[in-house]
């Protein structure tokens, strides 16, 4: 079990210092955007900036269940991290349990969380759940409204004590949340329930060049979304991007395309993509949609 929470905790924070330095992209020189053939390209909206701070919270009880309580005790704000939500982790079953969280949505858009609680039995732990404050900003969020947290606990052999435990928390700030879709860009896809936006095309993202895509789910189901046959000015590539969007909501993720690939085929500029996306149930994994090739191409 130690090594194994170890392992963890060593994920987490890889995730929480990549999300939070880097963000959905890279922020350093110009983007382009993105256009399909025969229409005019629409200007980019950008982000706003990070989460004001003026937030704060009532206490709150999110969790009561099978000897696991979870409360919400305190907005903060980290100058490292950004902004998060305090908690306090009881753990009053016989067993020790890893408690963490399914998914977290702020304001209506998916946002990673950094969360992980190892509580012993008849322990307690404080613990902050930080919101990615370079996914708030992509995702144009300025001011958080609402958290809704889908919380999961198991234990040493990976057994599920519960999951997908739903709870909703409103900041001070509820009653001025903007919920105004950040959709500026060019639609690449409208069908079943999805819609995908294509953003802008980074090429001075960390890891080589990231494709910002905005995604709004109305489906009636939580779906997943994986993109196939991709590539760039011709040449194949393998593209880095799997994003899980719950039904009513929204996302801003990134396909990454690794800088090895692009200078493998002697691309230094992208040009033109292509790519088809497959649509699945996030719960079965049975297929909702596998989209015709999409062009575009970057300008």
């Amino acid at each position: 079990m130690k090594k194994r929470t170890n392992l963890l905790a060593l994920v987490l924070s890889i995730t929480a210092i990549t999300f939070t330095l880097l963000g959905c992209s890279s922020d350093t020189g110009p983007k382009k955007s993105i256009a399909v053939p025969g229409s005019a390209t629409e200007t980019g909206g950008g982000g706003a900036d990070q989460a004001s701070a003026d937030e704060s919270i009532n206490e709150q009880v999110l969790v009561d269940q099978d000897g696991i309580k979870i409360t919400a005790t305190e907005y903060v704000t980290d100058s490292i991290w950004g902004d998060g939500i305090k908690l306090l982790v009881e753990n009053n079953s016989a067993n020790d349990y890893t408690i963490g969280c399914d998914a977290l949505i702020v304001n209506d858009y998916m946002i990673t969380d950094l969360f992980s609680a190892d509580v012993a039995a008849g322990k307690k732990s404080n613990e902050v759940m930080y919101l990615s404050s370079a996914e708030l900003k992509a995702a144009g969020i300025d001011t958080v409204g609402q958290i809704e947290m889908y919380f999961h606990a198991y234990d040493s052999n990976w057994d599920n004590l519960f999951k997908n435990v739903y709870s909703k928390l409103e900041t001070s700030e509820f009653a001025n949340m903007d919920t105004t879709p950040n959709d500026e860009g060019q639609e690449l896809y409208n069908a079943n329930g999805v819609r995908i936006v294509g953003k802008t095309v980074d090429e001075n993202s960390f890891w080589g060049t990231a494709i910002l895509l905005y995604i709004e789910n109305t489906s009636g189901q939580n779906v997943g979304i994986n993109v196939d046959n991709m590539s760039i000015n011709g040449y194949m590539m393998t593209p880095l991007f799997s994003t899980t969007v719950y039904d009513g909501k929204k996302s801003i993720d990134d396909i990454t395309i690794m800088s090895s690939d692009l200078e493998a085929n002697g691309i230094t500029s992208v040009d033109q993509v292509e790519l088809k996306f497959h649509i699945y149930n996030a719960e079965s994994y049975d297929t909702i949609a596998d989209s015709d090739a999409i062009t575009f191409t970057a300008q």
